[in-house]
């Protein structure tokens, strides 16, 4: 354990069941509205877009008060692929996810521990900050979640916002255009930017979102089963849009879907939680590996569809 892992655990206010790793962050409660803060000075400016990073999983485990539902979780995550996370419902895909970019601890009673490595710096050392790990790291959510009020050219840049990025009109325009064709929807929008996002269609909503994302630059996209509500003409269009990104951004997806994991992952990990256990990795590896040629028997067995 690194010494900024164990200032952490010091200083943890809250701690979970006997374990052989130290609790090292607690939740807090998540706030039911968004406030967009004044941007200040001396804030980071937009600029071209950044390379994708490589993000490494250190033995993570989390906890939701004593319930413990991830146990020292390992995964490297290569910069420039697409990794698929699949596994039965309740084995902790979604809530690793959130560990990544430090969603999980917004929860209230949830805590953690390990390491979440960002091209090899821990993302919960006390040093970093938040922001940068939400700027770095971008989430796109099983449900499209735009902000309805807003209009397709304000949703894209409200992330600017968000992370207190500065930039000009011009820049904005550039940007707004820039994010939406990343995200497949710039055809279908551009003649209607000022029209509330709201209106759109669900696939439409979840590319906006998309775009949104990844407007801040991140340098790695966490998408929480993005296409489970749309219909399947629009998930064929977001993973369009995934293979696009593949190469300009880190992508990690949790999918349900096996077809849809083999279709757009390179690497892919599969987690279970047997018998009451906390979940874990069972197998990772290569996407044709993992589909192929899986060398623990309950890999087999889940790909094939035999359970879960």
């Amino acid at each position: 354990m690194t010494d900024a892992t164990a200032a952490r655990d010091s200083a943890a206010t809250e701690t979970a069941p006997t374990t052989d790793i130290a609790v090292v962050r607690t939740g807090t409660a998540l706030a039911d509205t968004v406030v967009l803060p004044p941007v200040p000075a001396g804030a980071p400016t937009a600029s071209g877009p950044t390379a994708p990073a490589t993000l490494e999983a250190r033995a993570v485990s989390a906890w939701f008060g004593s319930h413990q539902v991830l146990e020292r979780v390992s995964l490297t995550m290569p910069a420039g692929q697409v990794t698929a996370l699949i596994g039965p419902s309740g084995c902790g895909k979604s809530t690793f996810l959130r560990t990544l970019n430090r969603m999980h601890e917004l929860i209230p009673s949830a805590a953690l521990a390990g390491e979440v490595l960002f091209e090899g710096e821990d993302i919960y050392a006390p040093q970093r900050r938040l922001t940068d790990a939400r700027r770095r790291i971008g989430m796109v959510f099983q449900k499209p979640n735009p902000f309805p009020a807003m209009s397709i050219y304000d949703n894209v840049v409200a992330g600017l916002r968000l992370t207190g990025t500065r930039v000009s009109r011009r820049e904005k325009d550039e940007l707004v255009e820039e994010s939406l064709t990343r995200a497949g929807l710039w055809k279908e929008v551009r003649d209607r930017l000022r029209q509330p996002g709201g209106a759109l269609s669900g696939g439409q909503q979840q590319r906006l979102c998309i775009a949104r994302a990844l407007a801040v630059r991140p340098r790695v996209l966490l998408m929480d089963e993005p296409c489970s509500a749309l219909d399947p003409t629009s998930t064929r269009r977001v993973e369009e849009t995934i293979h696009e990104l593949a190469g300009q951004v880190t992508v990690v997806i949790v999918t349900h879907n096996m077809q849809q994991a083999a279709r757009v992952s390179q690497q892919c990990a599969f987690f279970l939680a047997e018998q009451g256990t906390p979940g874990g990795i069972v197998e990772h590896g290569p996407t044709e590996h993992i589909f192929g040629t899986p060398e623990d028997q309950r890999t087999a067995d889940y790909v094939a569809g035999r359970f879960g």
